[in-house]
């Protein structure tokens, strides 16, 4: 690992704040809490260097990011901590101008350092701050490429353990909310939000008296039909339709997952942060080929396959549709202009580097009490392979921080209450 000298003034403007460079922690008192625990960033050279690399307590490998400014790298601690210092082993790609960050829910931070004359090597700054959240976020690199760090550490009290698996646990990373049909509106809040009436007709679940005003705020301050009621999230999907009426499931579950990635990266996997917004699925599809994620088929009849459109279901069965969210974020964006590319779903078990945060994938599964012959139904959309579905975030910080960090990282199997 190649390593920088410091300047003369470079050392006179560190110590004038608080830096010491090739030093040690502030205080014997502290203890590392960053090492070990789950790191993603704003972007990766390659696969080669992912985040987690920073925090793996080995000094012959690092996190290197997109040679472009700016970038971060973030550190979960688990639970809240008081922070005394942070060190930053650079690699011989460092970054001039940079700031510390805490943050008690990885949305709203708090400014505990910030240089503009970074010299590199190995920085250890004393802070005061409290949080679960750590990140580092440079914005003015001193050389060509990006920015580089062999370790990231994170100096204080307190954070969090790696969860205990209780006996019998179920090995699947998984918590889930059940939310009951709540109303029908010609309304979106995500597509068309502050326009009532422009949309298809749309069911929604969760948050009761979602409409086209609807926000964030709004959300977290209405009533929940769902199990548990802490779960203020807004779902909906195109109304179903057999003989022109409507049709609403008699169930919507929907499951918070951990899979379609490696382990490894299950274990990194961040809370879904609050005000997200998510739409699945092809509303303008013009045929099973054009939504391949969305699949329909028959509950309790083994014979009958599933496909991208609606299925014949036998007598005394029920039509069944399963949706799948992408679950890589860019980190950056609570929506985008076109509801779906501040969001990917993974290749080869991993994010793409474009958008490296992993967060719990929502699986929607909607049961109807029909069953026969598929050309009397239809969506508010139109065909079977138009269906989709949208998700606005208002599950409250903590709860959904504490069922990533019980659930889904362990890879445990967890019910409504978000325990095994």
């Amino acid at each position: 690992m190649r390593r920088r000298l410091l300047s003369l003034a470079g050392i006179g403007a560190l110590l004038a704040t608080s830096v010491i460079a090739f030093g040690g922690r502030a205080s014997a008192a502290d203890t590392l809490l960053s090492q070990g625990k789950t790191a993603t960033a704003s972007s990766t050279e390659s696969a080669a260097f992912p985040a987690a690399n920073a925090v793996d307590g080995n000094p012959g490998t690092r996190w290197s990011s997109a040679f472009s400014d700016p970038q971060w790298l973030q550190v979960d601690l688990g639970a809240s901590a008081a922070i005394t210092s942070v060190t930053l082993n650079w690699e011989a790609a460092y970054a001039r101008a940079f700031t510390l960050r805490t943050s008690a829910n990885g949305s709203t931070w708090t400014t505990v350092y910030s240089t503009t004359t970074g010299a590199g090597g190995q920085q250890s700054v004393n802070v005061t701050g409290t949080g679960r959240y750590v990140r580092l976020e440079t914005t003015v690199r001193a050389t060509q490429w990006g920015v580089s760090l062999t370790e990231f550490q994170v100096y204080g009290t307190g954070g969090g353990t790696t969860p205990t698996i209780p006996p019998g646990a179920v090995r699947v990373a998984e918590f889930l909310a059940d939310c009951p049909f709540s109303h029908r509106l010609p309304d979106d809040p995500i597509i068309f939000p502050g326009l009532p009436g422009a949309s298809h007709m749309h069911s929604f679940f969760g948050a009761a008296g979602t409409n086209a005003f609807s926000t964030v705020d709004t959300l977290l301050n209405a009533n929940s039909n769902c199990n548990p009621s802490v779960d203020k999230s807004s779902y909906w999907i195109p109304t179903l339709y057999q003989d022109n009426v409507p049709v609403e499931p008699v169930t919507g579950i929907f499951y918070y997952l951990g899979e379609g990635v490696s382990d490894a990266l299950i274990a990194q996997t961040q809370p879904l942060p609050l005000g997200l917004r998510i739409v699945a699925g092809n509303a303008k599809a013009t045929g099973p080929n054009d939504n391949t994620i969305s699949r329909w088929s028959c509950l309790h009849a083994g014979d009958v396959g599933s496909s991208h459109d609606f299925v014949n279901c036998p007598a005394g069965t029920m039509l069944e549709s399963y949706l799948d969210f992408p679950h890589c974020w860019n980190g950056r964006d609570l929506d985008s202009a076109d509801h779906k590319s501040h969001m990917a779903y993974p290749v080869n078990n991993a994010c793409p580097a474009s958008h490296p945060v992993v967060v719990p994938k929502l699986r929607q599964v909607m049961r109807y009490p029909v069953s026969g012959d598929p050309s009397r139904l239809r969506l508010a959309s139109g065909g079977g392979y138009t269906m989709h579905g949208d998700f606005f975030n208002a599950w409250p910080v903590e709860e959904m921080a504490r069922r990533v960090n019980d659930c889904i990282r362990p890879i445990i199997k967890c019910g409504t209450n978000g325990r095994p």
